[in-house]
This record gives structure tokens, C-alpha cells and sequence, in this order.
């Protein structure tokens, strides 16, 4: 079974405030991109994780990782009886083993939700390997104490993300936005980023644009922020000569995603957006680069 892991693109993101228990609250435009990692899982005779792909030597492969987590998540969530089969191939008596593998594309630690759509996809993967034919919604249940991301993680279409991240509203009619993604190479933590926000309560978003095209799109975002980019600048200044090099590759808009390093330029059509990521790949070569676009509201996946 093979489910693709997309980059999480927050267009635009405000940080409205937060929680008694520390967590922020959040108002966010969020699209996925047709780029990201791939999941592969497979049954076995035994455990096993393995991780390839162009960053692969970036990611832990203990028990850390959410890949390992989503998994163990998903078998104390399914009861025993539900597996069926012979005890041979079960882990401890809960569920089958499984053979997984993570082709990782994306950056770690880059504000592109890396780590928690490839949860999600694993997820959607042993769901369907498993037979378990639990629903989106009861996904969802599974994912959140893993983390905040992960139920968007799991719709992977336009959406707006509200509470923790947890409270999500699909959007319709944003199409396949051309876009180039630029991380300096350059981790950032997303508490560092936190800690460093001075601002806790800040405005919502304002009434979403009458039209997705990319001029009705690009003059809405001028009206948004991203509250966190200003900390993250100051965490790591790397964001900025990415927006500057963006701003000079003709992006018709630029803003950091999520809690950095990542950033995304808008442009108007794939061609543009593919000869600006060359010319940047061209004068940055330490750069990762990639030329994509989101998944529309309508798409399939």
C-alpha cells in the first residue's frame, strides 16, 4: 500500500491565542502540495523501518519518529479480534507486523508539516493494509494526541485550520496554485519560534476571497500574516534572504509557511514558477528547491 505524505503550505497563519495549557490557538489558510514523501507499507513477518529518498539521512528511525508512533497508535486503537489471520504474525498479540518504508523528499523541521503528514499517511496506509476500515474522523481521533497537525494532515485538501489546529473547515474552489518552496537548509524549532513571539492574541483572519484565482488570491493574502514569521527571523535571518531571493524571482507572493525555515512564492503559472526555482537553484546551490503546486479543492488524491 502506497500513500503520498504532502507538504502543508500555510498561506496565511495568525496566531489568535492560547491555551491554558500552553498550546496556541490558531486561524490558518492551509493547502497541501501534489510534492512530498511516499509511504510504502507492506505486511511482514516481523517490524521493520527503513527510510530512503534525497534527506533520508535527516530522519530518526527510533522510536521517536511518527511513523513508529502512528503505528503503535493505530494498533491499541483496533481491537484484537478485528485482526483475524493466524497469532504468527502478530506483534505482542495486538496486530500484524509490518514492513515500512519513508521515501523523504521534504526537509525536516521546515514549517512544511514533514513529520506529521507522513504520520497521516501512514495512518491512511495501515488503515487500508489492516482492512480496518476506520473513517477519516476516527483517524483523526487517533492522530491528534500525536499531534496537532496531523488531523489536516489526514484531509490533505484546502482548508481553514482553527483551535489547535484541530478545527478544520474544507474550502472549495482553490485550484492547482503554482509554487516554489525554498528552505535554506537550516532546521528551525518550532518552540524556539514560539518562545520568541511576543504577540499571543491577535487578530482572525479576514472573510476568505470571492475568487481563488491567483490575483483574487494574492491581494487577499496582502491582508494577512504570518505571525510567526517576525520570530522566526529572528531565530534564524536564513528566512530572510530566501524571501529576498523569492521577491527577486518575480514570486507574485512570498511569506514563510508555518514555523519556518520554508518558503513559498505564488505565481501565476507553472512555467514562471519553474524558471524562477532555476535561477534560484542556479545562485543558491545549498538551497532546497522545489517546483510544485497545491492540490485543488476538487482534486482527487
Amino acid at each position: 500500500m502506497r500513500e503520498t505524505a504532502p507538504a502543508k503550505i500555510n498561506l496565511a497563519l495568525h496566531v489568535t491565542g492560547r491555551r491554558s495549557d500552553g498550546y496556541h490557538l490558531l486561524d490558518s489558510l492551509v493547502v497541501f502540495t501534489r510534492f512530498g514523501d511516499l509511504i510504502e507499507v507492506e505486511s511482514a513477518d516481523t517490524d521493520s523501518f527503513s527510510v530512503d529518498g534525497p534527506l533520508a539521512q535527516d530522519v530518526p528511525t527510533d522510536a521517536g519518529n511518527l511513523v513508529l508512533k502512528a503505528r503503535d497508535a493505530l494498533r491499541q486503537a483496533l481491537p484484537s479480534p478485528s485482526w483475524g489471520g493466524s497469532p504468527a504474525g502478530r506483534v505482542g498479540g495486538i496486530g500484524p507486523a509490518v514492513a515500512i518504508r519513508l521515501t523523504k523528499n521534504l526537509p525536516i523541521a521546515s514549517g512544511i508539516g514533514g513529520g506529521s503528514s507522513d504520520a497521516a499517511a501512514t495512518l491512511k496506509a495501515l488503515n487500508r493494509l489492516w482492512n480496518a476500515g476506520l473513517s477519516e474522523a476516527q483517524l483523526a481521533a487517533i492522530a491528534l494526541p500525536l499531534g496537532a497537525d496531523l488531523p489536516m494532515c489526514l484531509t490533505a485538501k484546502p482548508l481553514i485550520a482553527r483551535g489547535i489546529g484541530d478545527d478544520l473547515t474544507p474550502v472549495a474552489n482553490v485550484p492547482a496554485i503554482p509554487l516554489v518552496l525554498i528552505n535554506p537548509n537550516a532546521p528551525v524549532a518550532t518552540a524556539s519560534v514560539f518562545a520568541a513571539l511576543e504577540n499571543r492574541d491577535n487578530t482572525p483572519l479576514p472573510p476568505l476571497p470571492r475568487s481563488f484565482d491567483f490575483h483574487g488570491l494574492r491581494n487577499w493574502l496582502d491582508t494577512t500574516r504570518n505571525d510567526l514569521q517576525a520570530p522566526a527571523l529572528k531565530v534564524e535571518p536564513a528566512v530572510g534572504q530566501v524571501i529576498r531571493a523569492l521577491d527577486k524571482a518575480d514570486s507574485g507572493f512570498t511569506r514563510m509557511s508555518g514555523s519556518g525555515a520554508t518558503c513559498f512564492g505564488l505565481f501565476e503559472t507553472n512555467n514562471v514558477a519553474k524558471r524562477a526555482a532555476a535561477s534560484i537553484r542556479q545562485s543558491h546551490p545549498g538551497w532546497w528547491v522545489a517546483t510544485t503546486r497545491a492540490i485543488a479543492s476538487e482534486e482527487t488524491t
